[in-house]
């Protein structure tokens, strides 16, 4: 029996979410009150203060129903970064999951989409912009230490300081995501973003392995034979 009801309010917490995240693409997260996603999602307010202290714990709450994974794959990149076989590669892998997920999956876009385009930093939100921040702050943190152990394996000097080089590749990210949802069919995000971090890493002066092409390994063609020229 109690396993039945913590399975229910778990279905009741998804709902609540669901219908969070639709709502506030649809009208913005200051114009969607609590009463109006309680009854999109066919439940009670109270059913809402059962699961989330506030509209902010909730913002948050859907925030990271998709930033999880993604979060995690960057944590576990910047953990394994002095053990992995190439960290620049693992990084670049991990940048690389987030703009295609962006892409392909419609929760994680429509999330997005509205932590970028309709939300406000009022003072009930203001729980979603220190969240915000520590989100910022905790990936520009694993960005540096993969980036550390790049450098350090490759010998090099960086052209700007350490922190900066992983703020640039936070930007990157971030500044493209962002305008892609202002209008997905401008450009391709999974290659646009790999064709910048590529040029923004070798401006840094790293290396990432390429792949050989089939012209790089096909021998060259043998020269013709000179004719022979004509007697007059």
């Amino acid at each position: 029996m109690v396993r039945r009801t913590k399975a229910d309010a778990l279905v009741t917490r998804n709902t609540l979410l669901d219908a969070a995240e639709h709502l506030f693409q649809a009208h913005g997260v200051s114009r969607t009150s609590l009463n109006d996603i309680a009854t999109a999602a066919g439940t009670t307010r109270g059913a809402i203060y059962w699961h989330f202290k506030d509209k902010a714990d909730l913002f948050n709450a859907m925030m990271e129903r998709v930033t999880m994974p993604l979060e995690g794959a960057l944590a576990c990149t910047a953990r394994t970064a002095e053990t992995a076989a190439n960290p620049l590669l693992s990084l670049r892998d991990s940048m690389m999951n987030a703009l295609r997920q962006t892409a392909t999956d419609e929760q994680t876009r429509r999330v997005f989409e509205v932590a970028t385009h309709k939300v406000e930093y009022v003072s009930e939100m203001q729980a979603v912009r220190d969240r915000h921040l520590q989100v910022r702050n905790e990936c520009m943190a694993m960005i540096e230490e993969a980036l550390r152990e790049a450098v350090r394996r490759e010998d090099i000097q960086l052209p700007m300081p350490l922190p900066t080089a992983a703020l640039g590749l936070h930007v990157i990210l971030d500044g493209l995501i962002q305008n892609w949802l202002l209008d997905p069919l401008a450009f391709d995000l999974e290659k646009s973003g790999r064709h910048t971090v590529d040029a923004y890493l070798a401006g840094l002066g790293l290396t990432l392995p390429t792949t050989r092409t089939t012209r790089a390994t096909r021998r060259p063609a043998p020269k013709a034979a000179k004719q022979p020229a004509h007697a007059d």
